[in-house]
C-alpha cells in the first residue's frame, strides 16, 4: 500500500528474510535478485501491481509456501516456477495468462491453484502432477478442453470451470473420487459424461446456463442421494 515503482537488486542481500509483502504498489518489473531470498518460507505477496512478467529466478525459492501475484498484467509464467517445490497455494487470478508452463506439474505439494479471470485456452498435460491439489479455480477463461490427466488429481475437492468454452469433458473426470463441488456454469456443454453421476463425494453440481440436450438420467439419482444440482 505505497507507491513503490522500482525494487532494487539490493533486495537480494536480505538473506534471512522469510516473508515479503510488496502488494498494492506500482511495480512494473522485479529484479532477478528476488531469487536470492532462499530463506523465504512463508509468503510472497506481489498482488495489485503493474507486473507483466516474473523473473525465472523465482524458481530458486524452493521453500516458499504461498505466492500471490494476482491483479497484475502477467502474460506468461517462467518455466522456473516449477522449482518452487514447497508451494501450497498459488494465486494468479486477474492477469492475462494464455497458458501455463508444463513445469507447473512439478508443484507436487500445491493444494490451491487460483487462475480465474485470465485468458487460458488450455491446460498443460502435466497438470496431473499436482497430486495434492484440493482446489482448482479456472473460472472466466477461454478453455475449450481439459487434459485427460485431470483425472490424476485424486485429492481434488473443488473444481470451478464456470464461464469457459468447454464443449465436452474427459471421461477421466470420473476418477475424481473426492470431488465435492463441480461448477460447470456457462459452458457450451450439450452432454455430460455419465462418470459424473458416479462421483461418490459430490455434494454440489452446477450446470446452469449450459445448453444440455436433456438432463442425463443419472442426475436424478445424484439428487436422490443428497447432491444439490443446479440446472
Amino acid at each position: 500500500d505505497n507507491r513503490i515503482e522500482v525494487l532494487g537488486e539490493g533486495i537480494g542481500r536480505l538473506q534471512r528474510l522469510r516473508m515479503l509483502d510488496l502488494g498494492h504498489n506500482r511495480l512494473a518489473s522485479l529484479p532477478a535478485a528476488l531469487g536470492e531470498l532462499t530463506a523465504l518460507s512463508g509468503f510472497l505477496y506481489l498482488s495489485h501491481n503493474r507486473l507483466t512478467a516474473l523473473p525465472d529466478s523465482l524458481g530458486r525459492l524452493a521453500t516458499l509456501t504461498y505466492l500471490n501475484v494476482s491483479d497484475n498484467q502477467i502474460t506468461a509464467l517462467p518455466a522456473g516456477v516449477g522449482g518452487m517445490r514447497a508451494l501450497c497455494e498459488l494465486r494468479l487470478y486477474r492477469n492475462q495468462l494464455a497458458s501455463l508452463p508444463e513445469s507447473m506439474g512439478d508443484l507436487a505439494h500445491l493444494r490451491e491453484l487460483h487462475v480465474q479471470q485470465n485468458r487460458l485456452v488450455s491446460l498443460p498435460e502435466r497438470v496431473g502432477g499436482l497430486v495434492e491439489l484440493r482446489e482448482l479455480d479456472l473460472a472466466d477463461n477461454a478453455l475449450t478442453a481439459l487434459p485427460k490427466s485431470i483425472g490424476q488429481l485424486g485429492q481434488l475437492r473443488r473444481l470451478n470451470l464456470r464461464n469457459n468454452s468447454l464443449t465436452s469433458l474427459p471421461l477421466s473426470i470420473g476418477a475424481l473420487t473426492r470431488l465435492t463441488h463441480l461448477d460447470l456454469r456457462a459452458n457450451p456443454l450439450r452432454t455430460l459424461p455419465e462418470a459424473i453421476g458416479a462421483l461418490p463425494a459430490l455434494e454440489k453440481l452446477d450446470v446452469r446456463w449450459c445448453p444440455l440436450d436433456a438432463p442425463p438420467p443419472w442426475m436424478a439419482a445424484l439428487q436422490a442421494r443428497g447432491c444439490t444440482v443446479y440446472r
